[in-house]
């Protein structure tokens, strides 16, 4: 490959934003693309905050992935002189009856080398007394993870990409011409909708895409085009995606904790997660929000771009008794703030991280699917050690794992 490839990054979220970084740290001279700004309220990475755990059961690669991510998003907060990863620890709570999950990630976390502690019901119970561990038996504190600024952490990558020589433009690409109409060249190049919107033949050559519509109006050349749309992903490559990315709508809330009670804030109560029943997750109060929670269940089909963004009173209604039961001095808690997200996921939950399977120079980068943004930083890092040195990924991330399955 050329010494300076021109690389278009489409989507500057956790994925597309830490790629566009480090393909740029790598010599290359990239353009990102972002069709309303780096965590805005549409964006799989929005919102204010994101759990970093390495917990992640048996047999999967996320472990490892995590602990490189740990490592990475130190050593760019050393960098840029700024914290993003709060390290209130990450606290699994786990019952006697269903507790596969946690019991199989004991190995993958000591392997990963990611610090951690089985505690027994009464140690639980001695350390964090404003929890109710009823039905809890054990659990795993993973002391050095805890929660990200998730906005605040996409803007500063992007930042850091213009600071050091990155194009940005805020800009939407437009569907035009990323798949062809048939895997075919020579049938695609005949099958153009009309004159003008005839692509020139030589963007055709060897199926590769040479440029892409904006929203502008223009349009941007480069030799290798990596996307990472998120939720958007599947609506921009029907045939190569399609329903393999679909976006959930998941509601967030945050409560008001009692005024001068701080057992409920960051330096007093970890980031925890309880599978006893529905996987319910938390995050503690801080100066910027409330005492934050939600439910991992996947919600109804949303659509990213024109869903309104208003919580379920039914989920609230749940949430309230989950509170009272689980940490009763905020029972009647007041509700402060909620948020509307989404999860972009995929059916198997893994990433996508693939080549187009009719365009060579086109990479795929997405399916999230709710866990994604922690992995950001190694993300990035194994985007640009793909493209650049024309790596193949790993099988669990391919898209023709999807076949016949």
């Amino acid at each position: 490959m050329k010494s300076k490839p021109h690389i278009a990054v489409i989507g500057a979220g956790a994925f597309g934003g830490w790629t566009a970084l480090h393909l740029l740290e790598h010599g290359a001279r990239v353009t990102l693309l972002d069709a309303w700004g780096p965590g805005n309220s549409r964006a799989s990475s929005g919102g204010e905050t994101r759990v970093m755990r390495g917990t992640y059961g048996p047999d999967q690669p996320y472990t490892e992935m995590a602990a490189r991510a740990l490592k990475l998003w130190a050593k760019y907060e050393r960098r840029w002189k700024r914290q993003f990863l709060h390290r209130t620890g990450v606290l699994w709570m786990a019952s006697g009856l269903d507790d596969a999950f946690e019991s199989g990630s004991v190995k993958a976390l000591r392997a990963a080398k990611i610090k951690f502690q089985e505690l027994s019901s009464a140690q639980l119970k001695k350390r964090w007394p404003q929890i109710n561990f009823d039905g809890i038996e054990w659990g795993i504190f993973e002391p050095e993870c805890g929660y990200l600024d998730a906005r605040a952490s996409c803007a500063a990558v992007v930042d850091a990409f213009v600071a050091a020589g990155g194009k940005y433009r805020q800009l939407a690409a437009l569907p035009d011409w990323l798949e062809m109409e048939n895997t075919h060249v020579g049938t695609a190049a005949s099958a153009v909708r009309s004159s003008e919107a005839r692509q020139p033949q030589d963007d055709l050559q060897n199926a590769r895409l040479g440029n892409i519509s904006l929203s502008d109006g223009s349009r941007l050349k480069a030799h290798i085009y990596v996307f990472a749309c998120g939720p958007w992903l599947g609506k921009l490559f029907p045939r190569a995606v399609g329903e393999l990315v679909s976006a959930t709508k998941q509601d967030v809330f945050f409560f008001g904790t009692p005024s001068g009670d701080s057992r409920f804030s960051d330096g007093m109560l970890p980031v925890w997660a309880d599978h006893r029943g529905r996987f319910r997750y938390g995050i503690p109060g801080s100066d910027r929000r409330g005492f934050k929670i939600a439910d991992d269940t996947r919600g109804p089909a949303f659509d990213p771009t024109d869903g309104e963004r208003v919580v379920s009173e039914e989920t609230l209604r749940d949430i309230r008794e989950y509170v009272a039961f689980r940490f009763p001095a905020l029972k009647n808690a007041p509700l402060v703030e909620t948020r509307v997200c989404q999860y972009e996921q995929t059916p198997d939950n893994h990433f996508i991280i693939d080549r187009h399977p009719e365009s060579e120079n086109i990479w795929l980068l997405g399916g999230g699917s709710g866990h994604g943004f922690k992995h950001g930083p190694a993300i990035g890092e194994m985007m640009a050690e793909l493209v650049l040195n024309e790596r193949e990924p790993e099988p669990i991330f391919r898209l023709a794992r999807f076949k016949n399955s």
